[in-house]
């Protein structure tokens, strides 16, 4: 087995092509259909390309539930050990949607390489988990492994719900129950802090519809952008005040609850909208249940329902109930601590 000053001197010598890989990487948009993309399917052609040295390099794609034809691909490669159990490292293909291209200093996926940065979409989330892994399972090719197999897993579907991703892996039982499973997906930038569990996630989009009128006689319509506003004041207000305990585990401390899509109302000034939307995601710690908020939610807009005469209507557009906390006596987290101490000097 390689020491680790081989490693380390090993990956200094590959940086050039780290970075070649990692900018032809982002190069290729890997958006899920109902952001406007086609899927991660050219991605995933280009970093089957990378994956030399594993025993066995397998793909499943899987078509899309909104357009079935897109396919969401998602890798499995594996290098047997001589132990039972994998340790498997965990990646997302896929990205965000751009947004405003004139909020941007360079193009999305015109990649560049700035003061040691490289700047473009899904460089941190989730680009350099995905090259980072690869490059470091590389350090093993022609080498058996004395203990357990090494596998990494680039998956589908992260940014929208994870359908098409590490949940169709993990019910086509891909994971076994042995396993120790890394996800170098976000935490501190210089090795710092170790995260062992996750908040649960609900997406919520809320509709209210009004009644349009001229903006000079408001009396005749029901302005559905002003019950809107006062119901997503008064949902903020709730939250904070019902779910505003810390847990020193995660970052941000706190449970939060942010508005963040909003479609546009009316076109002009002088006219009163008759509809508005706006979508909440709401991240909170374990300690929280996901139901108890929807209902706070479903509660609040059938008060303001009942008082400005507006049709209020929640969609969950997603609710995902975190896994059970790691815990800090377990191998893979005291492995994971050690190797950052011998890497980066410190204990995390």
């Amino acid at each position: 087995m390689k020491s680790l000053e081989t490693i380390m001197e090993d990956i200094e010598s590959s940086k050039q092509e780290i970075i070649d890989s990692m900018m032809e990487m982002i190069r290729i948009p890997a958006l899920a259909p109902i952001n406007g993309g086609d899927g991660e399917s050219k991605k995933a052609d280009y970093l089957w390309t990378l994956l030399t040295g594993f025993d066995t390099v397998t793909r499943h794609d899987v078509h899309d539930a909104t357009d079935p034809n897109v396919m969401r691909s998602n890798i499995i490669a594996v290098k047997q050990g001589k132990k039972e159990g994998t340790l498997w490292f965990v990646a997302h293909m896929d990205v965000v949607p751009v947004g405003d291209l004139e909020l941007w200093d360079t193009l999305p996926f015109e990649p560049e390489l700035k003061d040691g940065r490289i700047y473009g979409r899904g460089t941190e989330d989730d680009g350099q988990s995905v090259i980072s892994s690869i490059f470091a399972a590389k350090q093993f090719n022609g080498l058996e492994l004395e203990g357990m197999s090494l596998g990494l897993a680039l998956v589908a579907d992260e940014e929208t719900g994870s359908v098409h991703g590490i949940q169709y892996l993990i019910d086509q039982g891909m994971f076994a129950p042995g396993d120790i499973i890394m996800v170098p997906d976000h935490c501190s930038p210089n090795g710092e802090d170790i995260a062992v569990g996750e908040k649960h996630i609900l997406w919520l989009k809320v509709c209210v519809e009004g009644k349009t009128t001229h903006a000079s006689t408001p009396n005749l319509g029901i302005n559905a952008y002003k019950v809107s506003t006062m119901l997503l004041m008064d949902l903020i207000e709730s939250f904070d005040s019902r779910f505003g305990n810390t847990n020193d585990l995660y970052l941000p401390r706190n449970s939060t609850f942010e508005p963040t899509k909003r479609i546009s109302t009316v076109e002009n000034v002088n006219t009163i909208p008759g509809y508005d939307e706006f979508c909440l995601d709401i991240r909170l710690n374990p300690e929280y249940d996901p139901d108890v908020v929807l209902s706070m939610v479903n509660e609040t807009a059938q008060v303001y329902a009942e008082s400005t005469r507006a049709k209020i209507t929640i969609e969950v557009l997603q609710k995902a109930v975190a896994g059970r906390q790691s815990s800090i006596e377990s191998e893979g987290f005291k492995a994971l601590r050690d190797s950052v101490k011998d890497v980066r000097g410190f204990e995390p």
